[in-house]
């Protein structure tokens, strides 16, 4: 018979786990306000009175009064026991359920983390203002044209160009060391040698959407490579699920019902300072999934901002495809492509916020995109290129969810190809 799960680990794991995401995967939730609202899965309802509460992790229906947390939730809704709904959650989340006999103390280290990487924060920030050592990160910062309001709001700080800055400070025991190592903050070579992972670095801290530090991202300040550097995958961080400056963005993006996704820490710094609070990006990675079930949890439009090279053309289409499968009714999706040689950073401060706003606002839809793209690699004047345009169209049109934008799409494919709209439907439901 299984031992009895630590109760610190419950809460470290309830700590981490997203009530909001959850409970979404099995009943469709709307945001509402602060909060998200369905018809409650626990009784007959016309009207919406079940609440979910992403701030107090926690969940209650107004019309039958059943509440608690995602443990609740999941027991109820599930019929789980106690046991098993744990389970759920931490396979969720990416860790093993310990029992208490087998437990090893290193799974109890997350508040510890999160702990030790608040503390690095403040470290790296009071090193950028207080030591001569950052007078050339602090160039970088002017030479940006970053004010020192948006540096204090985003909390950069700079990693001294020592081999041991921080194994100096937390690094004095042996927990110590191991809490370093498995924050990423340090490496460790095979013979054993430990050294601190940034130096001689502007740093940028990435915080959860609940304002925990969990990671960092590292700009040189000399010569070296990468001129960029991340912190690794750790229990706190993990890079593909994870946008820089959503804790800031959130209630800019609630207010104006958008969120703009860009590819630089100091494009979003950049927008900020300018009054465009709605602003995140991605931290070196092609846009995921759970970017987007992440950003339509707190909006219904999302606009992807990149450069028009073909790179930006590039990670335009990687977007394309992890928004997909997200396309339900009531959810909008556009493309901004900047000039050539430009980035939001520069483009701002040229055009002003009023200007990118109105880049912003007419952006391509997400339709038009797809049909602008497949018609550049496609000549509908021949017969075989009108096969091949609905060959391309196919992929697009099984990841869409049924609805009005995958048979508005269809019907427009099939005027392209002087096709029956119903056949062409039926014809690719059915392949």
């Amino acid at each position: 018979m299984p031992g009895r799960i630590p109760q610190q680990f419950i809460s470290d794991l309830l700590a981490q786990a997203d009530i909001v995401s959850i409970i979404d995967s099995r009943v469709r939730l709307v945001k509402a306000g602060k909060e998200y609202k369905a018809c409650c899965p626990f009784h007959e309802e016309k009207t919406p009175s079940f609440y979910v509460n992403p701030v107090r992790q926690f969940f209650y229906c107004f019309g039958c009064g059943k509440g608690g947390t995602v443990v609740n939730f999941l027991m109820e809704y599930a019929n789980l026991d106690y046991r098993t709904a744990i389970e759920e959650i931490a396979a969720t989340v990416g860790v093993q359920v310990p029992t208490e006999g087998g437990w090893s103390q290193a799974d109890g280290d997350v508040p510890k983390l999160y702990e030790l990487m608040s503390r690095a924060q403040a470290l790296y920030e009071r090193q950028l203002w207080k030591s001569v050592e950052a007078k050339e990160a602090k160039s970088y910062i002017k030479s940006r044209n970053i004010s020192q309001e948006i540096v204090r709001k985003f909390g950069l700080g700079y990693a001294p160009n020592q081999w041991d800055y921080l194994l100096k400070k937390f690094g004095t025991s042996a927990t110590g060391r191991r809490l370093l190592l498995k924050s990423g903050m340090v490496i460790e070579k095979d013979n054993k040698k430990q050294y601190d992972r940034f130096r001689d670095r502007l740093m940028f801290p990435i915080f959860d959407k609940r304002d925990r530090v969990i990671g960092f991202g590292g700009r040189i300040i000399s010569e070296g490579e990468p001129k960029y550097l991340n912190s690794p995958e750790t229990p706190l961080f993990h890079k593909s699920n994870e946008l820089f400056g959503l804790n800031h963005a959130l209630p800019a993006i609630r207010s104006a019902d958008r969120v703009l996704v860009v590819e630089g820490y100091t494009d979003v710094l950049a927008l900020s300072q300018y009054g465009i609070e709605y602003a995140v990006a991605t931290l070196g990675t092609a846009t995921t999934t759970y970017h987007v079930r992440e950003l339509f949890r707190s909006t219904s439009q999302i606009v992807f901002c990149f450069d028009g090279d073909v790179a930006g053309r590039r990670a335009a289409w990687r977007a394309l495809e992890a928004v997909l499968p997200m396309m339900n009714d009531g959810h909008m999706v556009g493309f901004v492509f900047l000039p050539q040689g430009q980035d939001p950073d520069t483009l701002i401060r040229e055009e002003g916020a009023a200007g990118l706003e109105d880049r912003i606002s007419n952006a391509i839809s997400i339709a038009d995109y797809v049909l602008d793209k497949l018609l550049a690699e496609a000549d509908i004047n021949r017969f075989d290129g009108q096969a091949k345009l609905i060959a391309d169209f196919k992929p697009i049109f099984s990841k869409l969810p049924e609805g009005f934008l995958r048979r508005r799409m269809t019907i427009k494919v099939a005027e392209l190809v002087n096709e029956d709209p119903e056949y062409l439907y039926t014809q690719l439901t059915s392949s």
